[in-house]
């Protein structure tokens, strides 16, 4: 893997409409997004029909082929994966349900839906659901989720890109889950 500098750099050539730069990229970042893939996939069902190297290869192209991207640094382009990704799999969730319109839709708590089941799909749209109203509210505090949850970035990597302090994700980690959990139980009981 190469520096981060090398990244920015690569990343800042791509922002400027350098397509040669999107081949060395790949090479220097494919590691990092396979990781938050995997991450993913160690919350979704084992029978799952996508998998972890299809998730990284449709959210690279999708997020290499953004034009008005305007990509910072490293830790600004993987997480924007994180969201792609999390986006991708709840697309695909909702496209499996969609066969299904007459299943009644449920909530679960968010405790819950960090587990393996065969759920997961229903369970991800709930989640996705709730971060959607947080979003409403508060959009870094869902911001912060998506990065911290979903995409599994630390709390100083999410600080960096949220330009705020480690004590604040701190706080808007607990607020964020605390209110989620919230709403995802008061769905449950509805």
């Amino acid at each position: 893997m190469g520096e981060p500098g090398d990244v920015t750099r690569l990343l800042g050539a791509l922002s400027h409409g350098n397509q040669a730069a999107m081949d060395q990229l790949l090479p220097l970042v494919y590691d990092e997004l396979h990781t938050i893939a995997a991450r993913y996939f160690g919350r979704e069902r084992r029978d799952h029909t996508l998998q972890p190297t299809a998730l990284v290869n449709e959210a690279y192209l999708r997020l290499v082929d953004q034009q008005q991207a305007h990509w910072q640094n490293r830790l600004h382009f993987l997480g924007v994966a994180a969201i792609m990704m999390r986006r991708i799999l709840v697309d695909h969730a909702r496209s499996r349900h969609a066969v299904k319109r007459g299943q009644e839709s449920h909530k679960v708590p968010l405790d819950d839906a960090m587990l393996v089941s065969e759920q997961r799909s229903v369970e991800m749209i709930a989640i996705d659901e709730a971060l959607e109203r947080l979003a409403a509210m508060d959009p870094q505090q869902a911001r912060l989720v998506e990065l911290r949850f979903f995409g599994g970035l630390s709390v100083e990597e999410t600080a960096e890109i949220l330009r705020i302090s480690p004590a604040t994700v701190k706080r808007h980690w607990n607020s964020a889950r605390a209110w989620l959990h919230n709403e995802i139980t008061k769905g449950n009981s509805e």
